[in-house]
């Protein structure tokens, strides 16, 4: 495993970050700590949640994610793991988080910065994050920004400045983005800069064969304001291991909830993933690994997050460090990416 610092921060996190967001739903307890022992064992040392994990959230389960982590890390040597984890953000409409979490504001960002520490049974949060930005942007598989739909917002300066007294506070280190746009990552960079506020480490962002969205004015942004990507959806909802090729399987995410992956129900979908198959077999790759070493080869991907429902899924994906793709592979991975270029944003 190797390690990687993190945007402008102290945090030095592996290769390959633990996501959590079956624990509590798709994962017991039992199976919860199975995973954290195993991935902590192969030299992972991050690990990202968020306050409204389990997926999907309902307020039977909300939090249950982080209580499994937290009964797990009271048992561990706190300053050897990097916890990170997310306020759930506006516009979503969940009574239970806070009787809708309306906005990032400072009664917000307190409580549910409160309520983690809470449920993970720790005293500071490694790298906190905004799941969601505090403004209208377009969502899951959303390409075109409406102007129509802009609301009422919090200014970024004044959530900065929330998090400033939080960080002083000693609760938690440093501040993320997720699900952002360059015009974001741009906006918070600058009112840092400009007021001394606390600067962003760190954004996470859907990355896949599937979506490389990001390759563009995201790279360009992050590059120079040297913010780390924390790729998710690496195996672009499952697809990516061929999975659903066939047909759909009893117990992945796809056939359980059907309301998921949305944005893989789209053209050329099924035809790209079926080409990347193709170089993961001809050059025997495990096609998730595959997935998972593309993700990890590019320049802007600091850690990449990745998730699973077994312990030999999540060995499989963990083994993918081991895998370096060569020129041959690459160009042909992206010879297939001109031909089907980002079905699935």
């Amino acid at each position: 495993m190797s390690y990687k610092q993190l945007g402008e921060s102290d945090l030095k996190v592996s290769d390959i970050c633990l996501g959590t967001m079956t624990y509590g739903q798709q994962n017991t307890i039992e199976e919860a700590h199975q995973q954290l022992d195993y991935a902590i064992a192969q030299g992972i040392n991050f690990i990202d949640a968020a306050e409204m994990y389990p997926v999907p959230t309902s307020g039977e389960t909300y939090g249950l994610t982080e209580k499994y982590i937290g009964e797990w890390l009271k048992n561990q040597q706190r300053d050897r793991i990097i916890v990170a984890t997310k306020i759930a953000g506006p516009g979503r409409g969940f009574k239970w988080v806070r009787g809708g979490a309306k906005a990032i504001d400072r009664d917000n960002i307190k409580q549910a910065v409160d309520d983690s520490l809470q449920r993970l049974q720790t005293d500071y949060i490694d790298l906190y994050q905004i799941h969601w930005p505090d403004r209208y942007v377009p969502r899951f598989g959303q390409t075109v920004f409406d102007p129509e739909q802009l609301g009422e917002t919090i200014p970024i300066v004044e959530q900065l400045a929330v998090f400033a007294d939080v960080i002083k506070a000693g609760k938690i280190r440093y501040i993320g983005l997720s699900n952002e746009t360059p015009w974001g990552v741009a906006q918070f960079s600058n009112a840092a800069k400009q007021l001394g506020l606390p600067k962003v480490v760190s954004i996470q962002n859907a990355y896949n064969l599937l979506n490389r969205v990001f390759d563009s004015a995201l790279a360009e942004a992050v590059y120079y304001e040297n913010i780390g990507l924390l790729a998710y959806s690496p195996l672009g909802f499952g697809l990516l291991t061929g999975k659903y090729l066939n047909g759909k399987p009893e117990k992945a995410r796809i056939t359980l909830f059907e309301g998921f992956g949305q944005r893989y129900r789209k053209p050329n979908v099924k035809e790209a993933v079926a080409a990347y198959i193709e170089i993961a077999q001809r050059h025997q790759i495990s096609p998730a690994q595959l997935a998972i070493a593309f993700v990890r080869s590019r320049w802007f991907v600091t850690s990449t997050i990745i998730g699973a429902t077994t312990l030999e899924q999540l060995k499989e994906n963990i083994e993918s460090v081991n895998i370096v793709l060569s020129k041959e592979i690459l160009a042909e991975i992206d010879a297939v990416s001109d031909r089907y270029p980002n079905p699935a944003p």
